[in-house]
């Protein structure tokens, strides 16, 4: 009897376990890893939904939103979590998302108001070096300065498009110009974010793009004060950074669930130090002490996600033109 017990109990349980619902979450590399927030993210909405959340990395968010547009209504995904404004009005083309439905009281530099794409973060541009070396201090100093930058590619990066629409906002008609003085200080373009990062830590290049927060990192987890952002004349450019449900899912209410947890005080809890970023919504106990003393721009600068296509095409010719010369 009490192998047969035992054998009923194992049916149900494997049953159970058969038909727990799944949740694909399509997001970019340094989101998923052990180190980034996937792991305890994952963790923290499995204990509420019963279901399993599956993260599938697709390189950086320009390289996520072109598998969305390669995969249409196919895709495997319930959720995409990592365009950014500067993708938003490119996203919204596919015709993929459904609105969220989901409120919150949001803690962002800018009002927040669009149906389908939720804000989980943000940040602020910036070129991260080494304390005590030389700091330009905006663009045209940094071009005529013999640093070596490390930067992203903007077709398939968001730091790499964020930079190119930071030039073209602060500079306008000039941003050409500006373009053709960096193109000697540029060491490489990367395909993201953290291929550069990685060779600024090796010392393959003198300054990198990276956010006002990421000396934080190097401050709280490694308790090292050498890592710095160089405030910049012109301002810096803004990240806002988004998810939002695939309308063709058959998971509607299982990814409008796991988006309001998004932005949940655990799971925002949980941004500052795994994703290295400023919540959305800010965290019942607040910040921590790594993020007190990070730049703060002097000019925020963002382009409305509406005018980004128009700007991006404009603005990547041009970095294209200075850099093939």
């Amino acid at each position: 009897m009490k192998h047969l017990i035992y054998a009923t109990g194992l049916l149900f349980a494997t049953q159970a376990v058969a038909q727990a619902p799944d949740l694909t979450v399509y997001t970019y590399d340094s989101f998923a890893t052990e180190w980034g927030p996937g792991p305890a993210i994952e963790e923290g909405f499995e204990a509420q939904c019963g279901c399993d959340l599956e993260f599938v990395a697709a390189g950086d968010g320009a390289a996520l939103l072109s598998r969305l547009r390669l995969e249409g209504d196919a895709t495997r995904a319930d959720v995409v979590l990592g365009l950014d404004t500067n993708l938003m009005a490119a996203a919204r083309d596919t015709g993929l998302f459904a609105a969220h439905g989901v409120e919150a009281d949001f803690a962002l530099p800018v009002a927040w108001e669009d149906p389908d794409f939720l804000p989980f973060d943000w940040g602020y541009f910036a070129f991260i070096g080494n304390r005590g070396e030389p700091m330009p201090t905006d663009f045209r100093d940094l071009a005529e300065s013999d640093r070596r930058i490390l930067i992203q590619d903007p077709r398939s990066s968001t730091p790499g498009l964020g930079l190119l629409l930071w030039v073209k906002d602060a500079y306008g008609d000039e941003a050409a110009a500006i373009w053709e003085g960096l193109a000697d200080n540029i060491v490489t373009v990367t395909p993201g974010w953290s291929e550069a990062y990685g060779m600024f830590l090796e010392g393959e290049g003198d300054l990198v793009l990276s956010y006002t927060t990421s000396p934080a990192y190097h401050v709280i987890a490694e308790d090292d004060t050498s890592r710095v952002a160089l405030p910049f004349d012109e301002g810096h450019y803004m990240q806002i950074e988004v998810a939002a449900a695939v309308g063709g899912s058959d998971r509607q209410q299982l990814a409008r669930d796991f988006l309001a947890y998004l932005v949940s005080d655990e799971a925002q809890s949980i941004i500052p130090t795994t994703n290295w970023m400023y919540p959305a919504v800010e965290p019942s106990g607040g910040l921590p002490e790594g993020f007190g003393d990070l730049v703060e721009p002097s000019q925020p600068r963002l382009i409305a996600p509406g005018d980004v296509p128009e700007t991006r095409d404009v603005a990547l010719e041009e970095w294209r033109a200075a850099l093939s010369q």
